[in-house]
């Protein structure tokens, strides 16, 4: 009987550790490469490094870029190529300055966005430094592709298409036919340097019907685009400093901004000059290889072999994905898992590459240019938070080193120059901390607790003296502009949120106040930074207790959450109905409140649970916004948001359909990129942020979670989700 007994337990035991044993990680990464077989401009591939990204159309390589311009276009874009047009006016940022008064005793100056003509100095001062620095293109490396007379093969002339993303390898593989003669291309980007390396066989090659091309372009300092002008050669310089039989250096002269760039190929070839800034190497056998390094300083020059940079790589890759955290929805029977896990895995790898930069990352990564390149760091949360989820938080680290040797001196400057304590943190940004004019940005609030969350995620991650000293200075900085930054109203005898545009943009500084998801997160910001202050043996901050006791509660209108107070009424509900029926031409406040963003929602989902808001109303708040949203007007992540408030509320199913639900801007593309818009924003990369975000959540819950183990997932089931390496969120 004994043995019988043991006999059941150790079956059990290797029941459960069956059910449980190690994932087969390449098996899940490598189930989910994109393999194109059509030429679609929206399925652009990627290859790099978290600091330089190099984007390539079906050829493996930058060959048609004109076709591609209008689709997901192909830069080569990296987080220090920058450059700025000539201050021709000697204009300077404190002319597109304005002062306003939000009533919080003494007059604040913002940059905002001069538009009139006879604005003068100050319209000009507003659209440069909007333009200024911008993201540069730093140069195209493509294929020069010629029929058997002569003539350029077009891109649908291309036949056999074939190109996969090995995801688990770090490299892309394609393969085509020109005039029923096949072309194999491999394309990499070297981990910890700015290379990118091709390895290309066919028969074309010997014949110089396939050659390979490097352009360079002037920027164009539009506000979104390939950041791509082929019109102006006499504005720009390339300069080749060295030649020699395997190896040539071009110096780059862009106005004020120097790079270098420099080629190295294997075997026999050679290089020349086509145009001011047009180069091109020639095989002389049915194999090139070749690397094209880009560089602040002059390069050094080095011997090149593929098959170094291809182990390297790949070496790199497999070890990325065996690290870190990983999702299998393999043994899920839901007919939504498989696509769920795809958004997943090509998510991991697309932040990776455009997100894992030196400062906050632009919504578009190091792809394309969207907002002139730069970075916005109310999206810093979107960007980042993901990495210390998914067990990677040495990105967050040299994210926040940016925030605090950089950002931090211009932050406690914009504090001053508006009247207040601590550091405000910007929005709009470049790498060195300079704030954009902007009508909205500059009156956004939201970004302000993003450093202690993240600092606060640092600290779970290493709960240590040093990670107290890193980052403790700037904790309690950025919590003395909050608490100097509320309004106490006398009589209501609370603290009040107001003169600050809200998360759901509609509601500006000009139309409401307490807005519900920056008064949630102003009470976790201080109570956080309070905690900060006991890990330091320091004394709580009495005013700040006193506005973590007395902050306004979220506003509500018939056990609703809503969107803020109006301006001019003390309570939202004598002001207007939240399901009236706005008129055709003027949109009214209520419909603003189900439009854009639903922010209200981030406030139960995104934060801990704070005594604000009623669990019971936010749940109807939640039907609610699900039952009558404008969905046109949302955003990437705001789906993710969405769904984080689900699971926090108990509501699996509709976490999983809002993910997954069917909207233009909830798109994933082949790539794994998450669409928007056709004219400006063909990929949003906060909405990646945002569902790897919410699929940790989902998987290893939160703090005070009672399940350990997939809370997020409806339990019928079907939803047998494995995972390693995650961490609760906050």
């Amino acid at each position: 009987m004994k043995r019988h007994y043991f006999l059941f337990i150790l079956l059990c035991v290797i029941a459960h550790n069956f059910a449980w044993a190690s994932i087969n990680r390449h098996a899940v990464v490598s189930r989910n490469n994109p393999v194109i077989t059509k030429v679609d401009t929206l399925s652009s591939l990627s290859v790099g490094n978290g600091h330089f990204v190099t984007t390539v159309d079906v050829t493996g390589l930058q060959s048609y870029l004109d076709e591609y311009k209008n689709g997901v276009p192909l830069c080569a874009m990296s987080d220090w190529g920058w450059h700025s047009f000539p201050n021709e006016k000697n204009l300077n940022p404190s002319e597109s300055e304005k002062a306003f008064d939000f009533g919080h005793g003494h007059q604040e100056i913002y940059a905002v966005e001069y538009k009139k003509v006879q604005d003068g100095r100050s319209k000009d001062a507003t659209e440069y430094f909007r333009v200024n620095p911008h993201r540069l293109n730093l140069g195209a490396v493509g294929l020069r592709l010629l029929d058997s007379q002569g003539s350029v093969i077009s891109l649908d002339q291309l036949t056999d298409i074939r190109q996969e993303q090995k995801l688990f390898d770090g490299e892309i593989h394609s393969s085509f036919k020109v005039d029923g003669k096949a072309v194999k291309v491999i394309t990499g980007v070297q981990p910890t340097k700015d290379i990118l390396y091709a390895r290309i066989q066919s028969r074309l090659l010997k014949s110089n019907q396939a050659t390979v091309r490097l352009h360079f372009p002037y920027p164009t300092g539009r506000h979104a685009d390939d950041a791509s002008d082929w019109t102006k050669p006499e504005s720009h310089q390339s300069e080749v400093l060295f030649q020699k039989d395997n190896s040539v250096v071009i110096k780059r002269k862009v106005d004020a901004t120097t790079y270098y760039v420099l080629l190295l190929w294997e075997g026999r070839a050679t290089f020349k000059r086509c145009s001011h800034h047009e180069f091109e190497l020639l095989a002389k056998d049915d194999v090139l290889s070749f690397s094209v390094a880009y560089t602040q300083e002059a390069p050094r020059i080095t011997d090149y072999n593929f098959k170094d940079c291809h182990h390297t790589t790949v070496s790199h890759w497999n070890n990325w994905w065996n690290t870190g955290a990983i999702v299998d929805f393999s043994a899920c029977v839901d007919s939504r898992a498989k696509e769920l896990e795809r958004r997943v895995v090509l998510s991991q790898y697309l932040t990776q590459i455009n997100c894992a930069n030196n400062m906050p990352p632009q919504e578009s990564g190091l792809t394309y240019n969207t907002w002139f390149g730069r970075p916005h760091l109310e999206m810093t949360w979107w960007h980042v938070v993901g990495f210390a989820l998914w067990n990677r938080p040495e990105v967050v680290a040299q994210i926040l080193k940016w925030y605090n040797q950089t950002a931090y001196l211009a932050a406690r400057q914009i504090a001053e120059r508006q009247g207040f304590k601590g550091v405000r943190w910007m929005k709009m940004t470049d790498p060195w901390a300079g704030e954009a004019p902007s009508n909205t940005g500059s009156f956004l609030i939201w970004q302000q607790p993003h450093y202690i969350y993240l600092a606060e995620e640092m600290y779970r991650a290493y709960p240590t003296p040093e990670t107290l000293r890193e980052y403790g200075e700037q904790v309690e900085a950025t919590a003395e502009f909050m608490a100097d930054f509320v309004t106490y109203d006398i009589n209501q005898k609370r603290y009040v949120l107001k003169g600050a545009t809200a998360m759901q943009e509609c509601m500006t500084k000009d139309i409401s106040y307490n807005q519900p998801f920056e008064l949630a997160y102003w009470h976790y910001g201080l109570q956080v930074a309070q905690k900060w202050r006991e890990r330091q043996g320091k004394p709580r901050v009495v005013k700040w207790d006193d506005i973590i006791a007395n902050q306004s509660s979220l506003p509500e209108v018939d056990d609703i959450y809503i969107a803020g107070i109006p301006i001019g009424s003390d309570r939202a509900y004598e002001t207007f109905d939240p399901f009236d029926t706005p008129s055709k031409k003027n949109e009214s406040f209520a419909e603003k409140c189900r439009s854009d963003h639903p922010a209200v929602l981030g406030a139960c989902g995104l934060l801990p649970f704070t005594s604000l808001f009623h669990m019971e109303k936010m749940k109807r708040t939640l039907d609610w916004v699900m039952q009558n949203w404008n969905w046109q007007t949302t955003w990437g992540w705001d789906y993710g948001m969405i769904a984080m408030a689900a699971v926090r509320l108990g509501d699996p199913d509709t976490a999983l359909k809002a993910l997954l639900v069917d909207t233009q801007k909830n798109t994933c593309l082949p790539n794994g990129h998450n669409f928007q818009t056709p004219d400006r924003l063909r990929i949003y990369l906060p909405g990646n942020g945002a569902l790897l975000i919410t699929v940790a959540m989902m998987c290893a819950g939160w703090d005070g979670c009672e399940e350990s183990t997939n809370p997020g997932f409806p339990k019928d089931g079907k939803w047998n989700v494995r995972w390693e390496g995650l961490r609760p969120m906050q």
